[in-house]
């Protein structure tokens, strides 16, 4: 059987996104998904998107992480999906609503990139050390200086594997302050290795950076990531929570093509 597909990238975090709106993807399985997914033998992709069909929205977004297992919201994929179905004639006009794992979202499409409303965040646990907020996944977020030079790998994988993270995981982000905007490298759970950019976990970052003083309250922050560029506007509404909240940036369809699935 052949299935069409696209390739996509927002600021360098990359997915295969499949028109699945028959249903002819068997969503069960794992091993295809990864496969897919595999850098050397399949198309290679930090994950798989599925466009369905949902009542009441203009479809839904079903989202796997590279080794296959189906996954929480992601924040790029969420923008690319987005552009997936305006250019195939999913969704009409620049506003966009659909269903993902983590409930209601819409988007507005602009020149050349996406922005898209997350999730509100009411809790944020702060320690001295480091945050942890889900903003449509989990996020672990710790302030480093010299971020540029630090070991992303190997320490987000001692923390997305210590005993408290070890069964569900956690994706790690480490971000430092640099005139101008935020620095955010990320330790992604699924993929097991630092992704060139986050959504879910660059929209983390922000938040948190608001809360340490490092970001106003209110309004917008420009974030670097090593794949690019992005953009989070939102609205402190209390210590710890947060409304109002926009990723924006770019998300670009690299090719199109087709594969065979045995």
């Amino acid at each position: 059987m052949k299935i069409q597909f696209s390739k996509y990238q927002g600021a360098g975090n990359d997915f295969v996104i499949i028109d699945d709106r028959t249903q002819r993807f068997d969503r069960s399985n794992i091993r295809l998904v990864a496969s897919l997914c595999e850098r050397k033998f399949g198309i290679g992709a930090d994950g798989l998107i599925l466009v369905g069909e949902k009542k009441g929205y203009d479809f839904e977004m079903i989202y796997y992480n590279a080794d296959g297992g189906l996954s929480s919201m992601c924040g790029n994929g969420g923008r690319c999906i987005v552009d997936f179905a305006l250019r195939h004639g999913i969704s009409k006009g620049t506003l966009t609503h659909f269903l993902a794992v983590d409930g209601p979202h819409e988007a507005i499409a602009g020149r050349g990139s996406i922005r898209l409303k997350m999730k509100d965040v009411v809790q944020i646990e702060e320690t001295d050390e480091y945050c942890f907020l889900d903003t449509g996944s989990p996020h672990y977020v710790k302030l480093i200086e010299g971020l540029a030079l630090y070991d992303v790998y190997h320490e987000g994988h001692h923390i997305r594997y210590s005993p408290r993270f070890r069964a569900n995981g956690t994706n790690v982000n480490f971000i430092e302050r640099i005139p101008g905007y935020l620095y955010v490298r990320t330790y992604e759970r699924g993929v097991e290795d630092e992704t060139l950019a986050c959504g879910t976990g660059v929209t983390a970052a922000v938040l948190v950076a608001s809360l340490k003083g490092l970001c106003g309250k209110e309004g917008a922050c420009d974030v670097k990531t090593p794949g690019g560029k992005l953009k989070v506007f939102f609205k402190r509404t209390g210590e710890h929570s947060f409304t109002d909240i926009w990723l924006q940036g770019p998300a670009v369809e690299v090719y199109r093509g087709e594969v065979e699935i045995d």
